[in-house]
């Protein structure tokens, strides 16, 4: 567990200044807000040891100065986000904090305003959240931006779904337009200046989730953009409990939800050099839950990032000094509470564990089956339906989504059922479901060759490009399975698009990628050999898939069907309820609930248990549908001549052993319990705590089957000195 800071695996996001009970002791933190006593934060924590990095908001900020002219003389509100109604599209519960539209001069006083943290110092920025909203696109600013785009006179959004189509493309080329010319633009001053080569993330939610919530923002764009170094991807309970629907029942489904999610964006950056960190929150912007509820959806969502083994940073927390100072509802409603101990010592083993998830040996076990589910960018596009949704009147945004009371035509626009549908079935089922970034196919000529079968539906989405269909049929003449789901109602079938204009007179592009595979247009309902490979059509509305068992059902026997016809006895469907991976030592296990059995999965062995406050060691763990477990695996790894700290609350740093002892450094965030969990081939005769000059002797628990040592000790953002002597 002793690393470099240099290394940044694990990082968080704070708006205050350097506090004592929040310092979580990870190797960088993102500094928030560029304000007046900016650079002072940005002193404060490097003076504590961080790689310190810069975030700041890139569509919404406290930028009242330029919206009120007194930035260049000119008031700008006429930049901020409209809907259709003439409203401004406010951020949150503020009053004057708008969504902003991304104009070249609103990217100029963004550029001119965040030099100040490159004159601080910070090693790389974040511009996080480039959103537009569905709702928007009726502002002044949109309007001219409109013409210069299309060259041609602004049509209202609402008013077909061609203008809607365009509407949403329109507003993620406008910030990707913004990030370039603002990367760029800082990246030269940092290098002229300081002669520094300053990096640039983008903390974004995912497309899943962005898709669902109805915004707009550029997703795979960006990999377009060289000034881009890589991604926060900001997933965490708010986003993945959002409700879905599976086999007719709507709930939220926080483990699935968030698989898929963090699922989506490990694809975004697969085959690229671009770094991703996987964000994790232990409560959430909704102040409304209890610790309980908290707790157990967080744990969710980190077993769910875990499962995908090629992303090993993490941004821990954002906003950690809510968590720890913090006061939510009691179980009982009466009242308040701070964070119980207990849950602030799992978070801190949890946090310093997720430091060393950078395992060479990665195991898959019961897998037989890898299903990717292509997903577009194009549909955030298609989240308003002109003329049969009245979600036009009726969504409002403020920190969550806010359902219609309109009926349920908008609470399944909400649900986005079409792609739960091909989603939800298959993964229910212990299939390790991938939603694969349809524009990479184009961009990557290798992108498809980790999958064997995959999935698409055009009912949702749309693809930007006709050479993705040549590498699809390609793929599949190669020995693939492609199941294709839709019936060709999708009224954006009609958007003035590359299979309906000049020679290409498709009626959907899914003709197109049939004549390309050699099927005819309007093919039955079956499975088909292309070369090598098989493609299953399924003539069927993909969001039955979602709302009906019978839908779910179909689409399972076609995937099931078309791997049996493919008679490669490598690629095996094989249910199960739950998912099973080892990174390295680390075991980490997810059990399913609405799935092909209600049996808990049994684990025998001798494990450190990384969710027990305590560390406790078992040897056998029972984990019952619908939870989960992060685990050490003792027996994986042989017991060292020298001793080694395996898990502990504290950020750890080792000092050279000497015949005395072996000695170590624990530093953590003041008031919180430590624990550590130590290997050690021999028994140690005591245990010594040095803090501030002072030495005392602390007791310890021995496990001797495991030759674990325990430790309880108190935490210090200066650190505490432990030292084990032998005799």
């Amino acid at each position: 567990m002793n690393r470099a800071r240099t290394e940044e695996r694990t990082g968080f996001q704070i708006g205050a200044p350097y506090g004592p009970t929040y310092d979580l002791q990870t190797d960088f933190v993102m500094v928030y807000g560029v304000g007046p006593d900016m650079p002072d934060r940005i002193r404060q924590w490097a003076d504590r040891g961080y790689v310190v990095h810069l975030m700041t908001g890139v569509s919404w900020g406290s930028y009242q100065d330029y919206l009120n002219g007194r930035v260049d003389g000119r008031e700008h509100w006429d930049e901020a986000q409209m809907n259709r109604y003439g409203e401004t599209i406010i951020h949150g519960t503020s009053k004057d904090i708008p969504y902003m539209v991304p104009t070249i001069a609103f990217t100029e006083f963004l550029t001119n305003r965040i030099k100040q943290a490159v004159d601080a110092g910070v090693e790389a920025i974040h511009l996080e959240e480039p959103e537009f909203w569905v709702e928007g696109g009726y502002s002044q600013a949109f309007r001219r931006e409109w013409l210069l785009y299309y060259n041609e006179p602004w049509i209202a959004p609402h008013e077909s779904v061609d203008a809607q189509f365009r509407s949403a493309k329109l507003k993620a080329y406008l910030y990707t337009r913004c990030l370039d010319r603002l990367c760029s633009a800082l990246k030269e001053y940092a290098m002229i200046t300081y002669n520094r080569h300053l990096r640039f993330y983008v903390p974004t939610h995912s497309l899943i989730n962005y898709t669902q919530w109805r915004i707009v923002s550029p997703e795979s764009w960006l990999l377009d953009l060289p000034t881009i170094d890589g991604y926060i991807a900001q997933i965490w309970t708010g986003t993945s409990r959002t409700p879905n629907v599976y086999e007719g029942k709507r709930k939220e489904r926080t483990f699935e939800t968030a698989f898929l999610e963090y699922g989506v964006m490990q694809e975004l950056v697969r085959g690229t050099n671009r770094r991703m960190w996987f964000l994790h929150d232990p409560i959430e912007d909704d102040p409304k839950h209890t610790w309980r509820d908290y707790r157990e959806n967080y744990l969710k969502t980190v077993v769910a990032s875990l499962l995908h083994p090629q992303i090993s940073h993490y941004e821990v927390a954002p906003w950690p000094s809510r968590i720890f100072e913090g006061k939510y509802p009691k179980e009982d409603g009466d009242g308040r509470e701070g964070i119980p101990d207990h849950y602030a010592t799992l978070l801190l083993n949890v946090m310093h564990t997720l430091g060393d998830m950078q395992q060479e040996k990665i195991q898959f076990h019961g897998e037989d089956c890898m299903i990717g589910v292509l997903l577009s960018d194009t549909a955030m596009y298609q989240r308003n339906v002109p003329g049969t949704s009245e979600s036009e009147t009726s969504f409002k945004y403020d920190g969550t989504v806010v359902e219609s009371a309109q009926g349920s035509e908008f609470r399944d626009l909400l649900d986005w059922s079409p792609f739960y549908g091909l989603t939800l079935p298959l993964l229910k089922h212990g299939m390790t479901v991938r939603p694969v970034q349809l524009e990479n196919i184009r961009r990557f000529p290798a992108y498809l060759d980790d999958y064997r079968v995959l999935v698409l539906s055009y009912e949702f989405m749309k693809p930007e490009s006709p050479d993705i269909h040549n590498a699809i049929a390609d793929w599949v003449r190669n020995g693939g399975i492609l199941i294709y789901v839709g019936d060709g109602r999708d009224p954006f079938h009609s958007v003035r698009a590359w299979w309906n204009q000049g020679k290409r007179v498709y009626a959907t592009p899914a003709e197109h990628l049939f004549g390309c595979l050699g099927l005819n247009a309007d093919a039955a309902e079956g499975i088909y050999p292309i070369g090598q490979g098989i493609a299953g059509h399924l003539r069927l509305d993909p969001s039955l898939c979602a709302k009906t068992m019978e839908g779910a059902d179909r689409l399972r026997r076609m995937v099931a069907d078309a791997i049996a016809a493919l008679g490669d006895h490598s690629l095996q469907w094989s249910p199960k309820n739950y998912f099973l991976l080892h990174r390295g030592p680390y075991v980490i296990a997810a059990v399913l609930d609405e799935s092909v059995g209600a049996e808990p999965l049994v684990l025998n062995g001798m494990y450190v248990n990384l969710f027990d406050p305590k560390l406790s060691v078992t040897e056998q763990i029972e984990i019952s549908p619908g939870e989960n477990a992060l685990l050490y695996d003792l027996n994986s790894v042989p017991v060292a001549e020298e001793p080694s700290v395996i898990g502990a609350s504290s950020r750890i740093e080792q000092i050279p052993s000497n015949q005395a002892g072996f000695s170590f450094i624990a530093k953590g965030p003041q008031r919180v319990q430590a624990v550590a969990c130590i290997r050690s081939k021999t028994k140690p005769a005591s245990v010594r705590l040095e803090q501030s000059g002072a030495e005392t002797e602390i007791t310890f628990a021995w496990h001797e089957q495991s030759r674990t040592l325990h430790l309880q000790y108190p935490n210090h953002p200066d650190g505490v000195r432990i030292t084990l002597l032998f005799s």
